[in-house]
Order: structure tokens, then sequence, then C-alpha cells
């Protein structure tokens, strides 16, 4: 099988069969957040030239089986202390953690095997060989995140291979709340200055968005659609959470949005709350009536995207587009993609960062200028279309795309926004008139 090398400024997808062309390590961290791999690199970076040599890599470059032999055997297998962060459990990333776990084996390197996330994962405690106290500290910086806890990784690995003291425990970074950039984490009065609020009538427009662009520093979407929102005139409230399933995030949402609460939101994070197929139940982004204008901040290449004939990956699709329309969210558009922006030297590795394209975040935050207008505006003064598909097969086709089977349900959806006190025109007797 003809083997690729990986090219500096690339960013692979893993599906080929890639050499990563990196050479043998003291240290090998391996993740598939390319927001950690940032955050170590910088970490590295802050640590100065002397200490022990680090390699980084994207487990999604690995997925492979060939990828992984040629990994193992130009890098991993001389490594003395092995860190993986296999997001998504064993299942995933089996034949990798195999491989490395049996590398460590045979050398007798260190080899530490942490979840993905901040919940436990016991079928990945068989690839490791670190006491249970190392696999806790490592775990506890990964998942706190930001840049001291970053350092706090790099420190402790390396404490490990030089069997020296082990630096202070992670320090707890906010599950959620508000980010302001040059001033990181705030709170609601601090928002008030940066942001310019001064006005009642001046709409917040929310803007959520995960922890881990906070952890890493790979904010520019973010910055981009601040930007953005602040030249349409309105007041941009850009929030993090860890998770919209998170109990702790969601109570710290709801008491941000109870002084500040906003006329649109912005939302960045995949998935859904509600479950498929399930009654769909408010979460803390639109229980306050707030249109969701869902905005993607693409895991895909920028080059790869206009490649594509059907524009985004599977995988944005699935997390940015299917599941949050399950939660009633209304698609935007993507706004940002990735970059290899660099290759890393001292790491030897492709750093990946976000990469916002001005256009479509022009075009999101004009969006939300018109949704919060409209939300401005009393229902009876309303203009209110509704296009629906028809097939020329029969009309009794009309609007069967979006739910409504029939002319008579078309109807019922009209006669029901009238009653509401919508300005909807004329409403036909029956269907026939459709």
């Amino acid at each position: 099988m003809h083997l690729l090398l990986a090219q500096k400024g690339s960013i692979s997808d893993g599906e080929k069969a890639i050499d990563l062309g990196q050479s043998a390590g003291d240290i090998v961290f391996l993740t598939a957040a390319d927001t950690e791999l940032s955050a170590i690199a910088a970490a590295v970076r802050a640590r100065g030239e002397a200490g022990p040599k680090w390699r980084l890599a994207s487990l999604m470059a690995l997925k492979h089986p060939m990828s992984v032999d040629t990994y193992v055997e130009r890098t991993a297998r001389h490594a003395r202390l092995i860190v993986v962060r296999a997001l998504g459990g064993a299942s995933y990333f089996q034949y990798a953690l195999e491989a490395l776990h049996a590398a460590a084996q045979r050398s007798g390197a260190m080899i530490a095997v942490l979840p993905g996330d901040d919940k436990p994962d016991e079928g990945l405690s068989s690839f490791s060989n670190l006491a249970a106290e190392d696999l806790s500290a490592l775990w506890a910086y990964l998942i706190e995140g930001g840049d001291a806890n970053a350092g706090g990784v790099v420190a402790y690995a390396e404490a490990l291979v030089a069997g020296t003291e082990k630096p202070e425990p992670a320090r707890p970074l906010l599950k959620a709340g508000i980010w302001w950039p040059g001033r990181g984490v705030i709170g609601v009065e601090e928002w008030r200055r940066c942001s310019g609020f001064a006005q009642a009538s001046t709409p917040v427009i929310a803007i959520c968005f995960y922890r881990a662009l906070v952890q890493s520093g790979e904010t520019k979407p973010v910055e981009a659609l601040i930007d953005a929102l602040k030249a349409e005139g309105l007041a941009a409230l850009p929030v993090f959470v860890s998770s919209l399933k998170d109990a702790v995030s969601v109570d710290t949402l709801r008491a941000i949005f109870a002084e500040a609460p906003p006329a649109v939101v912005i939302n960045a994070t995949g998935f859904a709350v509600s479950a498929p197929g399930a009654e769909r139940r408010a979460t803390v982004l639109d229980e306050g009536g707030a249109v969701v204008l869902q905005a993607i901040f693409s895991a895909s290449a920028k080059e790869a995207w206009q490649a594509s004939n059907q524009g985004l990956s599977a995988r944005d699709l699935a997390m940015n587009v299917a599941l949050p329309e399950v939660d009633g969210r209304v698609l935007a558009r993507a706004v940002s993609f990735k970059s290899a922006a660099r290759f890393d030297e001292r790491v030897e590795a492709n750093i990946v960062t976000h990469e916002p394209e001005p256009g479509r975040v022009a075009f999101v935050a004009a969006l939300a200028t018109r949704w919060a207008r409209l939300r401005q505006t009393p229902a009876a003064g309303r203009r209110v279309a509704l296009i629906m598909a028809n097939y020329p097969n029969r009309d009794g086709r009309l609007g069967n795309g979006v739910g409504l089977d029939t002319p008579t349900g078309t109807i019922e959806v009209l006669r029901a926004m009238e009653k509401a006190g919508y300005a909807v025109g004329h409403v036909p007797e029956n269907g026939d008139a459709l």
C-alpha cells in the first residue's frame, strides 16, 4: 500500500495511510483535540530549550492501521513516556491504543491513556501502566485546561521522566462564564464596561461556544463575531460552556442571562440536549424566548469544504446541523474553518487553528440583527411568509418536506399564527385554494 508523507502546514483526515515523519522523542502526547495540541505546544515552548524532547500528534491522523504502525516504529517505540487522550473511548482508537501499549511494554516505557472528556472510562484502564495518582493528576490538568494547567501537564510529565519532584495539582477553571478578548473570564458588570453596553434598548446577542476554546486560546472566531456584532450596533455577550448538558454550565448561563437577557443567541456548540424522536424541551439558550442561530466552527479545512460537492463533512453535518436541529436551532452557516497555520519545529507537529471567514461572519451578524429587530416588532406588525416545497406528481404533497403533509395542515398553521396575533393576510377556507 502506498504511504503518504505528511506535509508541513497540512491537515490529514486520517482516512489514508500517512507517515507523520516525526523523529524520536522522550515524551509523546497524542490527542484528538487540536485545541489541546495547541495548548501543550505553547507550554512546551514556554519551558525553553532544555529538558526532554516532546513529540505531539493528532490521533485523528492515526486512524489508518498502517499510519499507526509507521508512527510506532518511527517515533513512539523510542519514547520514555506516552500520554494519550482518547476522546470517544477505546473502541474508536482500538488499534492505535493496542499498538502503543504493546510498544510501551516492549521498551519499558510509561504510558497513560486518559479519557478525552471529564467522564471516567474503565475501558481505557488496561492500556495504562502508571500509578492511579499519576493518571489522575495528568487527567485533572487536561480537564481544567488553560495556560497554567497546560504548563502543569508538561511539568508533571517531565518530572515523571526525570524522577524529580512533581508540580502542584491542577488549578480549577470555571466550567462556564463570560469571556472577553484581552480580559479573559469576567463578570457581568465588567462585561457591561467592556462591551460598551449602556442602553437597555440595545439588543444583546449571546455567543455560546465551548470552554475548550478558552482553555487553548483558540478564540479567533469568537473575536470575529464580537467585532461583527459591534459593527451592527449590537452588544455581544460571549459565553462559554463545558457542555449544554452540564448542570453547572446551564445554571451559570441561566444566571448570566437573568442579568443580561439575550434577544438572539448565536450557538457554536454541537450535538443536542433533546433526544432525537423525543419531545423537544427548552434549553437554557432559548427558554427566555430567544431564537438560536447555529453557527458552525468547522472541524475541516477550508480547502476540503470548497472542493466537496456536499460542502461540510459528514462529521460537521451530524454534529453541527442535524443534531442541533433536534433542539430547534436555526442554521446560519459555517463561519470558521481549521487551518494548519504553522509547523512547530520544537514538537514536530502542525499546529491547527480556527480561522474565521470575514464574509460569513458578517452574514451571521447581519442575520442576528434582523432576528433581533423582528423580536422587537409587535406580533401584529410582523409579516411572515411560509415557503414550502411542492412536488410535480400531485398537489397533495405540498409542504411534505417540512411536515405539513396536506394543504389543510398548512392552513391550520396559518390560522394558528393569525390567532396568536400575527399579520397573516388571507387564509383560504380549504386546501383547494392552495
